[in-house]
């Protein structure tokens, strides 16, 4: 099918081909560097330690252009790679190194503004400066931020993120929330068990936390938020959480207003679950027009070709149409080729 929109990849990360020294900028060691080993190879290292080997489609604007070309992708949302959010760092820090990947994505982005849009990152444990980084970014051209899924023990129901997200809507900028720094024990370090295990479940918790948390209730039903990853596992255990809500209210109400399938309509999330017996069960549960295309290019676990496993299931046209891009040019909030 030819949809009648651009498609729109809402979910990529981008990492810079090297930044300044994170230790002499902000103080303290262990930061990410970046190891060049070769014109389109690189290792992302903490500190001392390799964290994940990558390629130039990370940081070359021409690559990342001929794969969306190759896969059938017009408009890519550039998200940053969480384990540059440094949430465990200081505020002061976490803002210093906010503003050198967001301006270095500006860097990648201004390259093809037609096609690559911008999210920022912010130091989500201070709203105040939070809200000031975020005001910076799109006044330079970015149009959305992506965040973690928790700061520490703090979840997206605390007040302070909820005043970012309260300051998110009145700006009127999307928000695209990205599960990070999986809990980790000999359990979960085998077989990527983080990523596969970690990863689905902390995205559901946050949404949850939402719920249940009454932080939805507290935002304006204007504030248009997404979670990667298909929401995690929060499809597949809405009916659970809704029973549970009914049957034990004295605890698992915590501050909500109503159920938690009552708040389905309220967020949003990407198509990355790799199967169609998954997508429908997302587009089932919460909704044709609340799920849009994502891919998590260019990293491995992604999905290539983006939206494979939309324009191959049998969905009716106007709803793969929906979630190959039309979903996502609501997201953004204007047309994306502007």
């Amino acid at each position: 099918m030819t949809p009648t929109s651009p498609v729109v990849d809402v979910h990529s990360h981008y990492v810079p081909h090297g930044w300044p020294d994170l230790g002499d900028a902000c103080g303290g060691s262990g930061w990410p560097s970046l190891r060049v080993d070769s014109a389109t190879t690189a290792t992302i290292m903490l500190g001392e330690k390799a964290f994940r080997p990558i390629t130039d489609a990370c940081w070359s604007a021409d690559q990342r252009l001929a794969d969306m070309d190759a896969d059938g992708v017009d408009v890519q949302v550039v998200s940053p790679t969480p384990v540059f959010f440094a949430y465990e760092r200081t505020a002061e820090q976490a803002a210093t190194v906010a503003g050198i990947f967001n301006d270095l994505a500006l860097e990648i982005t201004q390259q093809a503004t037609d096609r690559l849009v911008p999210f920022c990152q912010v130091p989500l444990q201070d709203p105040d400066a939070a809200c000031r980084e975020l005001d910076r970014c799109i006044a330079n051209g970015h149009r959305g931020v992506e965040i973690g899924n928790h700061v520490g023990d703090v979840d997206l129901d605390d007040e302070g993120v909820i005043a970012f997200l309260q300051h998110c809507a009145t700006q009127d900028v999307p928000v695209f929330v990205h599960p990070w720094d999986m809990p980790t024990s000999p359990r979960l370090d085998r077989w990527m068990a983080r990523w596969l295990v970690g990863m689905p479940a902390e995205t559901h918790l946050s949404i949850l936390a939402l719920v249940l948390g009454g932080g939805f209730d507290r935002l304006p039903a204007s504030l248009r938020i997404a979670f990667a990853h298909g929401g995690g596992s929060f499809a597949f255990w809405l009916g659970r959480a809704d029973n549970a809500w009914h049957q034990r209210n004295d605890v698992v109400r915590g501050r909500s207003d109503a159920p938690p399938s009552s708040y389905v309509g309220r967020f949003s999330v990407d198509s990355v679950v790799f199967s169609e017996a998954s997508l429908r069960l997302l587009i089932d549960t919460l909704g044709a027009d609340r799920v849009m295309m994502g891919s998590d290019y260019p990293y491995p676990l992604g999905e290539r070709p983006a939206g494979d496993v939309i324009r191959r299931s049998q969905l009716s046209e106007g709803v793969m149409a929906g979630i190959l891009g039309a979903n996502a040019i609501r997201f953004l909030g204007s047309p994306a080729s502007s």
